[in-house]
Formats: C-alpha cells, sequence, structure tokens
C-alpha cells in the first residue's frame, strides 16, 4: 500500500516510524516532511494547507490512504477532498473537525449533551466581553475560538490581565481571525491528563494516557507552547478515572457527534483535568496531539496502520491491540526564543542511532541536517518504570546538539510525585 502523510513536524515523523513497522505498508510519502522525516519516508514538497495540490498529487501518483495529521488541513476539508477522489483516509470530515476548529461549538455540545466541563459564556462583542470579565469569577481563563497552533489560550489571575487578554485576542488580532469569537471560561483545578483515542463513529478504543508540559520554562513557567515534552502513562489517570470517562465524556461524545451528524473517524484527543467534582474536558483536538504522540505510539502494540484503516472502515471493535505497561519520557529540544522569535539554520548533531528521536523543525542542506522551527526535535525513551525512562531520555539529551538549544529539566517531575 502507498500511504502519505500530511504534516512536517514530530507527530508525523512519530506516525510514519509506527505505519513503517506495518507489512501492508509498502511506501511512505510525506507532504511536506522535514529535513529528518526524510530519512523515513519519501518528501513532496507541498504544505499541509495547500489542499487543492495535496489532492492532485495523492490521484497523480496513486496513494492508497492519506493519513491527515495536523489540524488545519482537517478544519479546511481534506478528508472530504480526498474521499471525493476516491482515495480512503485518517481523520475526520470538515463537518467533524470542528470539534477542535471551534471552541463555541465545541463547548455548546458540552452543555447540549451533558458532557462535564467548565462553566463559560461566548462573545463575539469585544465590549461585552470587556463588561463580563470585570464581574466574573477570578482567575478566569480566555480563549480564542479558532485554531491557534495550540497557544491561543491565556489564563488571566487578575481582571487587569483577563482585560489585557481580551485585547490581544479581539483587538491586537495576536491569532488573527481565531480571535473574532472568544470562549471565556470557568478556571479548573486539578492535574491534567491527555488521551488520544481512536474511533470509527461507533466504537470508542483509548490510547495509552499522557501529562504533556505546555509550558517553556522548568517548574511550569513561562509562556505557553506546544508542547516541551510529555510522559506515559499519567499517573492520575486511574482505572476508576478511566471507568469514568468512558461513561461520562468519550462515548457521549462520540454519540452527540453523530447525533449532530456529523460523525467523527480518526483520532479524538481529549484534554482532561481531573477535579475535586471528576474528570472535565478542557478541550477536544481532532487528531493525535504532539508532542504526546511521541511517547503514546513508540508503546503501541499492534499494527497501527491496520487500526487507521478500520476507523475509516467502520471495524474498529474487530481489531486486536494494546499498549506495553512500560513507561515512556519525551524530552522536546527548542530553538532560544521559542515559542516567540527564534534562529534558524543551525547544525544538529545527533547520536548514531537515532530511532527514538522524532524530528519537528530540520530541513536537510548538503546532506545535513540544519534547525528549521521552534520545536525542533524530541527524544523518547522507554523503561519498566517512569523514573527509569525520564534518567535515560536526559541521558540521550546529552548526546544532542545545536547551537541556541533549549530544553526543560523538569519533564515528569510532577508525574514522579505522585505516590
Amino acid at each position: 500500500m502507498k500511504v502519505a502523510v500530511v504534516g512536517g513536524g514530530g507527530r508525523e515523523h512519530a506516525i510514519i516510524r509506527s505505519l513503517k513497522k506495518s507489512p501492508k505498508v509498502t511506501e511512505i510519502y510525506a507532504l511536506p516532511g522535514n529535513g529528518g522525516i526524510a530519512e523515513d519516508a519519501v518528501c513532496v514538497p507541498i504544505g499541509a494547507k495547500e489542499l487543492p495540490e495535496i489532492t492532485e498529487w495523492c490521484v497523480k501518483e496513486g496513494m492508497d490512504y492519506v493519513v491527515v495529521a495536523p489540524d488545519d488541513p482537517l478544519v479546511l476539508g481534506l478528508v472530504d477532498m480526498l474521499n471525493e477522489k476516491g482515495i480512503p483516509c485518517f481523520g475526520p470530515t470538515k463537518a467533524a473537525a470542528i470539534i477542535e476548529g471551534s471552541k463555541a461549538f465545541s463547548k455548546d455540545l458540552m452543555k447540549k449533551y451533558g458532557i462535564p466541563t467548565a462553566e463559560y459564556e461566548t462573545f463575539d462583542d469585544m465590549e461585552k466581553a470587556l463588561e463580563y470579565v470585570k464581574t466574573c469569577k477570578i482567575p478566569v481563563v480566555i480563549k480564542a475560538d479558532g485554531l491557534a497552533l495550540g497557544k491561543g489560550v491565556i489564563i488571566a489571575d487578575t481582571r487587569e490581565a483577563a482585560v489585557d487578554g481580551i485585547h490581544t485576542i479581539m483587538e491586537e488580532r495576536k491569532f488573527g481571525a481565531s480571535g473574532d469569537t472568544v470562549v471565556i471560561e470557568e478556571f479548573l483545578e486539578g492535574p491534567e491528563v491527555s488521551v488520544l483515542s481512536f474511533t470509527d463513529g461507533k466504537t470508542v478504543r483509548p490510547m495509552v494516557s499522557s501529562m504533556d508540559h505546555k509550558r517553556a520554562m522548568d517548574g511550569d513557567q513561562g509562556l505557553n507552547t506546544g508542547g516541551m515534552g510529555t510522559i506515559a502513562p499519567n499517573p492520575y489517570y486511574t482505572e476508576k478515572v478511566a471507568a469514568e470517562c468512558m461513561e461520562k465524556i468519550f462515548l457521549p461524545t462520540i454519540r452527540a457527534m453523530k447525533e449532530e451528524g456529523r460523525t467523527f473517524k480518526g483520532c479524538l484527543y481529549f484534554g482532561l483535568m481531573i477535579t475535586k467534582d471528576g474528570p472535565k474536558v478542557i478541550e477536544y483536538n481532532s487528531r493525535f496531539g504532539d508532542p504526546e504522540t511521541q511517547v503514546v505510539l513508540p508503546l503501541l502494540e499492534g499494527d497501527l496502520f491496520e487500526i487507521m484503516q478500520a476507523t475509516t472502515d467502520g471495524t474498529l471493535a474487530d481489531v486486536d491491540f494494546k499498549f506495553s505497561s512500560k513507561s515512556a519520557c519525551c524530552v522536546v529540544a527548542a530553538s532560544e526564543g521559542y515559542p516567540v522569535s527564534y534562529q534558524k539554520g543551525f547544525e544538529i548533531t545527533l547520536p548514531e542511532n537515532h530511532e527514538n528521536i522524532f524530528i519537528a523543525g530540520s530541513r536537510l542542506e548538503d546532506g545535513k541536517q540544519l534547525t528549521n522551527g521552534g520545536r525542533v526535535l524530541g527524544v523518547t525513551e522507554i523503561a519498566d518504570t517512569l523514573s527509569e525512562a525520564v534518567d535515560k531520555a536526559y541521558e540521550t539529551m546529552k548526546t544532542v546538539h545545536f547551537d541556541n538549544m533549549y530544553y526543560r529539566k523538569d519533564i515528569g517531575a510532577k508525574a514522579l510525585e505522585v505516590k
């Protein structure tokens, strides 16, 4: 089977490495891929948002299956365009991807179907939003409605910060049209858990849980990023919590989407908070999370391609797979200055065996890997215990180098405190 993977980051590299293990997959292409992915797939210089060009290329080159990994092409309707040409895909249609594409939609969906989440109000009028934060409970969370590379969320600890946040999103348009509408919601407290799940629109098969580290600096300080590292499994996600999530969140969400005429197939990401009142949804993503994919897929015991096909065909309940009982830790190496501004073009040095290093932002030039993004790579290690996995990941990170490199030194520390 000839398979194309749309995207070019660490998530896509992890997906491609996992797909390579399938005996059914004979050729893998990445659109556009990156310098590191080029070691594992044929990179095609077509951007992930160039939907007509992607569709035309996939038809011309006879792709048997396409994995649409990033949020933008899903929300823009790439799956629909490929399906019209008779090419099956992993990923939701445009109608279903709205669950991530609009936070207002997802909040209204949860309210309508009784799925536990934070209390909220939605505003498309800046003056009304400003009026609301004068009296609402503080701290408060302000979210740009649309896609914002995982960064369109402001946690305001004071009323002044809330006012500034609204101006930043709605007036200064930091996240562009994504901020035309804002969702202002109750600040929830408790440990966060990420649960990616395979679904064919009827069956939900959760993957191993994980814990992301969003802030740029140690101690959860600094700006929000796309993720500076992650561990799996998440110790807060107990069997009891998992059962409650399946009953009150996972299955109700899949049923709600079907009821709305937006059947969801692919990977549905549940961003959860375990509050004193039980688990609640912070956000949905309509695809694999990044860097969570870099710890989740290495723990998969099964054929990823077979699972993906089953989500498309509606036969997920019949596929046999599980996740390892071991632990994984991924530490992300980024360019100094990320997530604001940073320099590119520095040579990357990797250890000879780097099967456990997923490249997120690099380009090839004269046979050398050069930095080409904010998050450059993720080092993932697996061990019998989380403590060992963390130690191994940091040991491996010592063998990686590029100028202006920085990484958090406390990935997994919070999880290791849990008794």
